[in-house]
């Protein structure tokens, strides 16, 4: 009888990268939310893949990009300490763009730990892609991934998808499931609603608070079969709330609709949803708030 394997495996990859995306592809569901937004992903957030080889766990990290700003400090300690951490490293490019410094500092970090890595070149359906480029880079900075560990997929079609499963799979230690095949996550409930609002916040809201914003779920009860919740999406500025709100309540009501209608794929409860806006004042320089939606 052939052993199970089970094992951690931490995402990492330069912001925009498809990280999330090919999360939700290998996990055949949504796990992680999605946006254009360099740096969406704030949290170390577990996905659970399921099959007849065993158990994996995903932990999909922050977008690595050199900043100094508090935030990006510490969304780098979530990203480090997803890597230490885990038993497998699935490195992800973008066949899309040109390499660049941010690069050539990941494929520098990862070096010491080549042995647990394997390699996604994503995006291989976007105009414009080069994975041949990508490679060369990986062969230039990873001279020690072989090249069997090497993929070219796209998360948007699952091209090759299930190819890199099975080498994650391979590569991964022997051992029991922590988790029951039910599972694709273990977000708590509270963490998966505040995000989803915030996906449908900040895609609407890009061009004007790509990363000013967080949600805060004030409350939530559950009545029978009907979850109540009570949230705040959070300003930095008094100035930024008549953008959240929008002319008549028209934007607070598009996303709190466009939140509704991805709740209700996700839960089997029917929820209703109280959304507000108030300002937490420059909440990105306060390390408790910080804290607070980073560590969660």
């Amino acid at each position: 009888m052939q052993s199970k394997k089970s094992g951690f495996a931490a995402i990492i990859g330069r912001p925009s990268v498809g990280k999330s995306t090919l999360l939700n592809r290998m996990c055949g569901e949504k796990v992680a939310i999605v946006s254009i937004v360099p740096q969406t992903t704030r949290n170390a957030i577990r996905g659970i893949v399921n099959r007849d080889e065993g158990q994996l766990i995903f932990i999909d990290t922050p977008g690595r990009h050199s900043s100094e700003k508090k935030i990006n400090k510490k969304l780098m300690e979530v990203s480090s300490r997803a890597l230490n951490e885990s038993d497998l490293v699935l490195y992800v490019l973008d066949a899309s763009r040109a390499p660049g410094k941010e690069e050539e500092e990941i494929a520098a970090l990862l070096a010491p730990l080549s042995e647990k890595v394997i390699a996604a070149v994503n995006k291989t359906d976007a105009p414009g892609a080069d994975v041949n480029r990508a490679k060369e880079f990986l062969s230039q900075w990873l001279p020690s991934l072989a090249s069997e560990r090497i993929f070219a997929v796209s998360a948007n079609t699952g091209s090759c998808v299930d190819e890199l499963l099975s080498a994650l799979f391979a590569l991964a230690p022997e051992g029991d499931a922590l988790y029951g095949e039910e599972y694709y996550t273990d977000q708590e409930t509270e963490f998966r609603i505040a995000e989803i609002i915030r996906e449908q916040a900040i895609n609407r809201l890009r061009q004007e608070l790509p990363h000013s914003l967080y949600v805060d779920i004030a409350d939530m009860e559950l009545k029978g079969e009907k979850l109540f919740v009570r949230s705040f999406i959070i300003v930095e500025r008094e100035s930024q709330k008549g953008m959240v709100v929008g002319k008549g309540g028209e934007m607070i009501k598009a996303i709190r609709l466009g939140a509704l209608k991805e709740l209700k794929r996700i839960f089997e409860w029917k929820i209703d949803l109280d959304l507000r806006v108030k300002t937490g004042k420059d909440w990105r320089h306060n390390d408790r708030t910080l804290k607070k939606i980073i560590d969660r």
